[in-house]
């Protein structure tokens, strides 16, 4: 394993890079349906970058002046940028949820969220109502010919794939049963030796005692593996990382006291609570689903997401994103007045679990506050060099997302661009500048940051977004174009590419 250069935290006080209005703005509901050609670019699409660009998040922040108390808890919106011979297609639509069309024609909010939203009228309005809508608002894939909105605690939306319109609750051809999940984080595994890709994704069923069921899927959709696992304790996982022999879980160390959701008093949510004395626990299922689960503990944190993870001598490392707690989400907060300085911000760490001696250790990557990891995809699973992250325009502190950060794992040197101060940025998405598929055919071997960093930001300044487009090998030239849209997008959490040209 390649030595890192740790990022160390620095003292000196430095003006905040933004504007508290300015990034508040970018929670605004976007109540429009759009479809057009983006006629407003500055610099040139690459001509080599052809496909369909997608992203989910929540699109409504409030249902007719009725603010939704997280954001997590918005409706989703899926926007799809389709690009080809150097032009740029925009549509957004709403997934038309059971619950989206219910409170559309009502007016009003109808459901509880999990992350704070209640129903109007108090806990008695709310008390046992314990039905939860499907938000579909937080990944979008396009898999086996379907496109799927995902939401981690319920079947996935399908959605026309150039037209993005509602088809209905999928349940994958049947894969899943009345009442499975699948989770919005899917990982995939690029085929070597005349392999096909796999998609490796899983549901959480969590209680005094934990079911986690793994699913894989070839390209065509069709069902290679499907086993659940039973895990002690209350289960709050995000995420999830594979490497050739296993799936790999972050245990949280938290606990459910389920009283105040039942009475309807607090969401479920609210009613999680950080064990800062109890070990984190990383869980590790066998993909060949017979072997025995291996549960190793480390210190405490909270991951969300993870970067990658891989095998290496009886090892495995796993890049991780940690909070040093579980950020609250408090009832009578707005999450438009946060205090970024009193919540813990992201780091990149890395794992080294031992499967000899169960031993857990770890080294922090970078203490600048980030979020949204990606990598090559051919990468995934594997041992890898380059890595992008979402980051704060300063080194320290907490702060939103205005910067895409590039670590180089082997040399330690780092790039970053940023769009402080009046741009905000997210997840970005690596799009490989020539496919595996091609490179073989010519006998080459592929450049791991070869390729493109595809970024949905928010410009407060005109109150719209842009899509960025960044060279990967070098990201400190700034944009090799920008293609603005006409109105904004609220902040989306995940996205995917597809080298398919979805337009009708």
């Amino acid at each position: 394993m390649p030595k890192l250069q740790i990022s160390q935290p620095q003292t000196a006080a430095q003006k905040p890079s933004y504007d508290r209005t300015d990034w508040q703005r970018g929670y605004e509901s976007q109540l429009n349906e759009s479809d057009y050609w983006i006629d407003e670019i500055e610099g040139e699409i690459p001509p080599d970058l052809q496909g369909t660009f997608f992203r989910n998040g929540p699109g409504l922040l409030d249902i007719n002046g009725q603010r939704i108390h997280h954001p997590f808890d918005g409706d989703g919106m899926v926007c799809a940028i389709v690009i080809s011979n150097g032009r740029a297609h925009f549509r957004n639509r709403f997934v038309h949820t059971e619950g989206y069309l219910a409170e559309k024609a009502a007016g009003k909010i109808l459901h509880r969220g999990v992350f704070g939203t209640q129903k109007p009228g108090g806990w008695l309005t709310n008390i046992f109502d314990l039905k939860i809508k499907n938000i579909a608002n937080t990944n979008i894939i396009y898999w086996g010919g379907k496109l799927l909105a995902l939401w981690e605690a319920a079947a996935p939306y399908r959605l026309d794939p150039c037209t993005l319109e509602t088809i209905g609750l999928d349940t994958l051809d049947g894969i899943l049963r009345p009442g499975e999940a699948f989770a919005a984080h899917p990982r995939i595994e690029k085929g070597k030796n005349g392999e096909g890709d796999r998609l490796v994704n899983f549901s959480v069923k969590p209680g005094l005692s934990s079911v986690i069921t793994i699913y894989e899927l070839d390209e065509s959709g069709k069902l290679l593996q499907k086993h659940a696992h039973t895990i002690p304790g209350f289960a709050f996982l995000h995420d999830m990382v594979i490497t050739p022999n296993y799936c790999i879980f972050f245990q949280n160390p938290v606990s459910f006291n389920p009283l105040p959701f039942l009475l309807g008093m607090r969401s479920a949510a609210q009613c999680i609570q950080f064990s800062p004395n109890k070990p984190t626990q990383a869980i590790l299922i066998p993909r060949n689903g017979t072997d025995e689960v291996k549960i190793l503990e480390t210190e405490p944190c909270f991951v969300f997401h993870h970067t990658n993870a891989w095998e290496e001598d009886g090892e495995i490392f796993v890049d991780s994103v940690c909070y040093e707690s579980f950020p609250n989400v408090e009832p009578d907060g707005d999450f438009r007045e946060l205090d970024f300085s009193t919540v813990p911000a992201g780091e990149l760490w890395r794992f080294k679990l031992n499967l000899v001696d169960g031993k857990v250790e770890h080294q922090v990557i970078e203490t600048r506050c980030c979020e949204f990891p990606t990598l090559h995809p051919n990468n995934v699973g594997q041992p890898y060099r380059y890595l992008y992250i979402g980051a704060a325009d300063s080194p320290t502190g907490n702060a939103p997302l205005q910067a895409i950060l590039k670590i180089d794992l082997l040399t330690r040197n780092r790039q970053i661009w940023s769009a402080a101060p009046r741009g905000f940025a997210g997840e970005p998405v690596f799009v490989p500048r020539t496919p595996r598929s091609l490179l073989a055919k010519e006998g080459q071997d592929d450049i791991e940051d070869d390729g493109w960093l595809l970024v949905l930001m928010y410009d407060a300044a005109n109150h719209r977004s842009t899509l960025v487009i960044l060279d990967a090998r070098d990201i400190t030239k700034g944009p090799v174009a920008h293609l603005h849209l006409k109105q904004h997008i609220p902040y989306g959490l995940h996205g995917s590419f597809t080298s398919n040209v979805l337009l009708s």
